[in-house]
């Protein structure tokens, strides 16, 4: 008798743990009552929506702050019309009182060097951030509104057909 149980409560642990993976895991369209956007997330941490580019297709946010982030595919777009930045379509870090650490999946041209973005720190009404030893800020209103995509337009109507 004991040896049908185990398979069975294997397999209920296995599909409890599967709904509480799916609970986590946001489709990023928000609004829906129960699991917030990512946009919407960001901004119960204190950061404006528009840090993350339009087109998330989903994140996970652990209790210890460490998150990911998911987009279709890797996005590009000018920030302040001068810095060309890069998501990758997974991307991740730890959030944490006013600032996003250990950044992975984001990063930044410069002449012609794609470096990493590290952190991202809010400091008043300033957005913070590191690449390398070097930091950049802007204003908050700089990000009131999500970057588009460069081509999401297009692989969003060529998807859809």
């Amino acid at each position: 008798m004991a040896t049908t149980t185990y398979p069975l409560l294997l397999l209920l642990l296995l599909l409890a743990a599967t709904a509480v993976a799916a609970r986590a895991v946001s489709g990023g369209g928000g609004g829906n009552g129960t699991t917030p956007s990512a946009y919407e997330m960001l901004e119960r941490y204190n950061f404006p929506r528009g840090i993350l580019p339009a087109g998330v297709q989903g994140y996970v946010l652990r209790p210890d702050g460490a998150f990911e982030v998911y987009f279709p595919r890797p996005c590009e777009f000018l920030l302040a019309r001068r810095w060309l930045v890069r998501y990758e379509a997974r991307v991740s870090g730890s959030v944490a009182a006013g600032k996003l650490t250990a950044l992975q999946g984001i990063s930044v041209k410069v002449v012609f060097l794609w470096l990493g973005v590290g952190e991202v720190d809010r400091a008043g009404d300033k957005l913070s951030f590191y690449i390398g030893p070097v930091a950049t800020s802007f204003p908050l209103g700089d990000f009131a509104e999500s970057p588009r995509c460069r081509g999401y337009d297009d692989f969003t109507a060529a998807a859809s057909s």
